[in-house]
């Protein structure tokens, strides 16, 4: 067994879907929309692991606190050190909010957070 995806509901579909291919180099489908429903979405698919669906309705529009119950982060592997700490510079740069600089966790990862247009909090790791 294997995760296939992981679905995020996002108010702005485009940016978030943006952000994805821009940083992370998800590649995107087409928009799938049922009018009927007022959803739409994308599937990103990434180099490995599981695809990221991103969704919206006009039904959907309440957001909660990052530290809650329930999930918490999404870890994305960018492959190296090197490759965590520019990336986290250049999304410090681009204007995103940085929860935590990069560094070696005790349990032995180095990993930085940065937040998504969103304000979801994705973790840079190796």
């Amino acid at each position: 067994m294997y995760i296939e995806h992981i679905a995020l509901w996002v108010k702005d579909l485009e940016t978030a879907r943006d952000f994805y291919c821009n940083y992370f180099g998800a590649v995107s489908n087409d928009v799938y929309h049922n009018p009927a429903k007022g959803f739409k979405s994308y599937f990103l698919t990434f180099e490995k692991g599981a695809r990221l669906e991103l969704m919206s309705r006009t039904d959907v529009i309440e957001t909660h606190e990052p530290a809650m119950l329930g999930w918490a982060h999404l870890a994305i592997s960018v492959g190296s050190k090197e490759k965590v700490d520019q990336l986290t510079e250049q999304l410090i740069q681009d204007g995103y909010t940085c929860q935590g600089k990069p560094r070696t966790t005790g349990d032995g990862y180095y990993e930085s957070v940065v937040e998504d247009p969103e304000g979801n909090w994705i973790e840079i790791t190796v």
